[in-house]
């Protein structure tokens, strides 16, 4: 499998108050590469979300905004680029709110939830929450919303499902964004 698993940390309950991004790579089955950035979201901090991530306002001072991360991330975004994520219509929400905020055009990309995948696969877990899937899967997560961690344990968990299960029951559940 080719892929890219993408996880996003915000500011607020806002769609473009990104405030970090990871983005990690797979090809062949393998990972490949990984990409991490702080954003300097336009954007309030709300203390709930500092309390779930433990970014603060002082930690993006000097972090980039949203275009220019985007201007280093947006090659990933192609047509047949297949992009995974934990929660899909969270992430893909946060992209389309900043793509929007900032007046930047949206892709058009391949999209799977691992969370969908684990509801049809593994029923049988209590909930399908990232740290819930990882530990029945025994699949490192020591830093639950770090984005980059979280991105990883994405990868893992679709690696997982496509090695156990094949990639037929992963492509009905594909959608295009």
């Amino acid at each position: 499998m080719n892929f890219y698993s993408i996880d996003f940390e915000t500011a607020s309950y806002a769609k473009h108050s990104a405030c970090s991004v990871a983005l990690v790579k797979v090809e062949n089955n393998k990972i490949v590469d990984e990409y991490y950035s702080l954003i300097k979201p336009e954007t309030d901090f709300f203390w709930k979300n500092i309390q779930i991530h433990g970014i603060k306002p002082e930690d993006v001072v000097d972090a980039p905004k949203f275009p220019d991360v985007w201007r280093q991330i947006q090659s990933c975004f192609k047509s047949n680029s297949l992009v995974v994520a934990h929660n899909a219509p969270f992430d893909c929400g946060v992209l389309a709110g900043c793509l929007d905020y900032y007046g930047i055009a949206q892709p058009n990309y391949l999209s799977l939830c691992t969370v969908k995948t684990s509801r049809k696969l593994f029923p049988e877990l209590p909930n399908h929450k990232l740290n819930t899937v990882c530990e029945n899967l025994n699949i490192q997560l020591e830093n639950h919303h770090d984005a980059l961690e979280d991105s990883r344990a994405c990868a893992e968990i679709l690696l997982y499902q496509e090695k156990h299960f094949g990639v037929e029951p992963l492509k009905k559940l594909v959608t295009i964004k």
